[in-house]
């Protein structure tokens, strides 16, 4: 009995394949790298995951379990032998041992209504409800090592703002004090940028302590408490072409959490089908060998026994199932509705996240930078004053600020439509996509 059927087999692993291969955070915008830097990239750190993660490895044991039962389950009613003596001991004439009998029986169960079958049926649609719960899993997995990469590279974005925002203030600390050795700036505009270099330099400091933790958070997710990379590789401004949220909504219907509702439903359904048949009572019969002492001679003996009323006495079970069976269908829509709703919100998020993204690079930022720039000219010449640049300045750090946070924003909501309708949005635009084969079907 296979983990996954054929088609979901190649289905998640196409889905795996193409998020690493077309995935925006695979390629890196720098390709330079120090020789010292060990980099990772989003498919080695899939690869990784889908290796080492525990929360993919209970499933095998769980397998393993349900062989065990079909194997019980499929095992025909057990032959029982049995001894019996009667008359051995008595009054008057019967004595002990005088008259003695013995009955020496082999007995079993006559199945009825191909009950062996049922049962069997059921173990089955439980191991296709493991494999569709391990689906969901692969996938929520899937999705958060994706979601921990983007944390550090926006992480590293974040901390190379904060170290160019100290060069930043540096700088600036060394223009007030030419304007202080010029005698055209107070003293306390020094005590100022003096304070501003420690307070970015603390920033610096807790970016990096941020980056480290998001580099443990990556690690753990294949088990490893100590990261054995120091950076990752990626672009967070690189985005997958828009797709209309009707085609979204479509493949929302291949969603495991969806598909799952077809296992439990086929689950239900063979539970239905053995309840029936216990409607249908087992015969028990019996033969065997009886010595008669009084004869001195043996005789053959036969029984068969049955319960009376075994499908009046059933109804009950059989009406549970019918009931936990038309529960699976109410599920299944309600469920499709929730999954409507987190698309839609995911979608009109990473539509805004990219245009607040995309406008603060193209368009906000060169402005400021520009107006920067300016204002450094004009306060060297002693045309503004020293607050007129640092408020140019500080509105630059934030924007940029803001469009790290955004970008990352929107390549997690990204991530979150990917996992929605269970296939990468890059491979949805490409039609001569070839994936690789770093990951086999030993993987699942």
């Amino acid at each position: 009995m296979s983990w996954l059927s054929s088609s979901r087999v190649v289905y998640l692993q196409l889905f795996i394949l193409f998020c690493w291969a077309f995935s925006p955070l695979v390629h890196s915008k720098n390709e330079m790298k120090m020789p010292e830097e060990k980099v990772l990239t989003l498919s080695s750190a899939i690869k990784r995951t889908f290796k080492d993660n525990p929360s993919l490895k209970v499933f095998k044991f769980r397998q393993k379990a349900l062989e065990g039962q079909l194997q019980s389950q499929s095992l025909k009613p057990a032959y029982e032998v049995g001894f019996e003596m009667e008359n051995f001991a008595g009054t008057g004439d019967i004595g002990v041992f005088n008259s003695t009998e013995f009955t020496l029986s082999l007995s079993s169960i006559l199945e009825l209504g191909d009950k062996r079958k049922a049962r069997a049926g059921v173990i089955s649609g439980r191991s296709s409800q493991i494999a569709a719960m391990r689906e969901i899993e692969a996938l929520n997995v899937l999705g958060e090592v994706t979601r921990r990469y983007i944390d550090i590279i926006a992480a590293q974005e974040r901390l190379l703002l904060a170290k160019e925002a100290t060069l930043l203030a540096e700088d600036t600390l060394t223009e007030v004090e030419k304007r202080l050795r010029a005698g055209v700036a107070p003293a306390a505009e020094i005590k100022r940028a003096q304070a501003a270099v420690g307070n970015a330099r603390l920033t610096t400091s807790s970016e990096q302590q941020q980056l480290d933790y998001a580099k443990v958070a990556l690690a753990m997710m294949w088990n490893e408490t100590t990261p054995s990379f120091t950076r990752v590789e990626g672009n967070l401004y690189q985005f997958a072409t828009d797709i209309k949220f009707e085609v979204l909504l479509a493949k929302v219907k291949k969603n495991p959490e969806i598909l799952i509702y077809a296992t439990q439903e086929r689950l239900k359904e063979a539970q239905l089908r053995l309840a029936r048949t216990e409607s249908n009572a087992d015969i028990k019969w019996s033969v065997g060998i009886k010595q008669i002492q009084v004869l001195n001679d043996t005789a053959l003996t036969a029984g068969f026994s049955m319960p009376l009323f075994s499908s009046k006495r059933n109804a009950g079970a059989i009406s549970s199932a019918q009931a936990a069976h038309d529960e699976v269908i109410v599920k299944r829509a309600a469920t499709m509705l929730a999954l409507h709703n987190q698309l839609y919100r995911a979608y009109a998020n990473r539509k805004q996240a990219i245009f607040t993204a995309q406008s603060l690079r193209n368009s906000i930022v060169p402005t400021l930078t520009e107006a920067l720039n300016e204002t450094q000219i004009a306060y060297q010449r002693g045309r503004y004053s020293y607050l007129d640049y640092l408020s140019a300045r500080q509105e630059l750090l934030f924007a940029r600020r803001a469009m790290i946070e955004s970008a990352a924003a929107a390549l997690r909501y990204g991530t979150q439509i990917e996992q929605l309708i269970a296939e990468p949005l890059s491979a949805s635009q490409s039609s001569n996509a070839q994936p690789s084969n770093f990951i086999n079907q030993k993987a699942f």
